[in-house]
């Protein structure tokens, strides 16, 4: 058996003991998935894009994507790139809080142009 043919049965069967090994920290979980520390970044900013996380939640990612050697537009390029699966709605949802995130307050550049803020 392949290790990812290994690794989908037992994310399939629910194995307690392999999810408590690569949820009990970070370093455990990119190393399992064989991703480098960008891609490992930027998969779970767009998790956080689809489950409509708070802003403070995107902070752990852009940390990780920016160690990884990922600029502010490749970070941002994660909501052009997720939007033909998850709908135009949820990027909208998620710009502000990415924005924050990054240290820059789309609602008031947004007020300061005369461009009534998202609802």
């Amino acid at each position: 058996m392949e290790s990812y043919e290994r690794t989908l049965c037992r994310l399939a069967i629910g194995d307690e003991a392999y999810a408590d090994s690569v949820l009990a920290c970070d370093a455990a979980n990119r190393a399992e998935s064989g991703l480098d520390l960008k891609t490992h970044a930027f998969v779970r900013l767009a998790g956080l894009i689809a489950s409509d996380a708070a802003a403070p939640s995107y902070l752990g990612a852009i940390e990780s994507a920016r160690a990884g050697g990922a600029s502010d537009e490749e970070i941002v390029g994660c909501l052009v790139a997720v939007m033909p699966a998850l709908g135009a709605a949820r990027v909208v949802s998620a710009a502000p809080k990415l924005g924050i995130a990054l240290g820059y307050d789309v609602t008031a550049a947004l007020e300061e142009a005369g461009v009534p803020p998202p609802a």
